[in-house]
């Protein structure tokens, strides 16, 4: 229950912020935030953290919490929210979710590939999951995703044509928070081209990576192909004294 409530709490923050509400950039103090959503300060706190580690919003010592101008001037459609690393399942536009048309769900042996990339023994076998994601009809990634049987034995056809992060944080307690990623952008495929909209000289982006459990184990290697006008992707980067 706690979760849920700062990640509510994040989620109206952020729209909040994205419709403008804080004109002057600066954001209530702690003990009004904490009264206006009657909530703990605790719970405040956390949320402001969040933020903050995403690069949202600043605080500046003595003066209070802004929001990061640069994030309004250039937010990108990948919304991280709450302790869940759904990177695919965070893909906004104007505050809409996206639609999933599911491609492909079988189950295949793990390649050798696999095997390294999900720590997996010889002769286990992964879910093969191929998505399509669109805003308003209009496609902007295709999604395979490889995830190991043992991790989660359950996932039928209904559950993967959903958020499979936000199910599995809501049935197993469980939470993806650490990812590995490479993002490229690559000459786009016939495939890409096809289910993509895209023109024959058009590139396409790349997003790969491997995401974890929170108790360090590997769910899902994932290779997004983003149409490139989608691809625009923000990260905050902290620099400490040593560097």
């Amino acid at each position: 229950m706690t979760d849920l409530v700062y990640r509510n709490i994040i989620k109206d923050l952020k729209d909040r912020i994205q419709d403008n509400e804080f004109e002057s950039k600066k954001l209530p103090d702690e003990r009004s935030l904490s009264d206006s959503y009657g909530v703990s300060r605790s719970s405040i706190k956390r949320a402001l953290n969040v933020l903050a580690n995403q690069g949202i919003i600043f605080k500046k010592r003595g003066s209070g919490t802004f929001i990061n101008p640069l994030y309004q001037k250039n937010q990108t459609i990948f919304q991280y929210e709450g302790s869940n690393l759904g990177v695919t399942d965070s893909f906004k536009s104007d505050g809409k979710t996206p639609q999933i048309k599911l491609l492909d769900f079988d189950v295949i042996p793990a390649t050798k590939e696999l095997q390294t990339e999900l720590f997996l023994d010889p002769g286990e076998f992964v879910y093969r999951i191929k998505r399509l994601r669109s805003f308003e009809n209009k496609p902007f990634m295709i999604e395979m995703g490889y995830i190991p049987i043992r991790v989660a034995p359950e996932l039928n056809q209904e559950i993967v044509t959903g958020s499979i992060f936000n199910y599995i944080e809501d049935a197993k307690g469980k939470s993806v928070t650490k990812s590995f990623m490479t993002i490229t952008a690559n000459p786009s495929t016939n495939e890409d081209k096809k289910l993509l909209g895209l023109k024959p000289v058009e590139p396409v982006g790349v997003m790969e990576g491997i995401f974890f459990l929170d108790d360090g184990t590997p769910f899902e290697v994932s290779n997004m192909r983003i149409h490139y006008q989608y691809l625009n992707y923000n990260t905050f980067v902290d620099l400490d004294g040593n560097q």
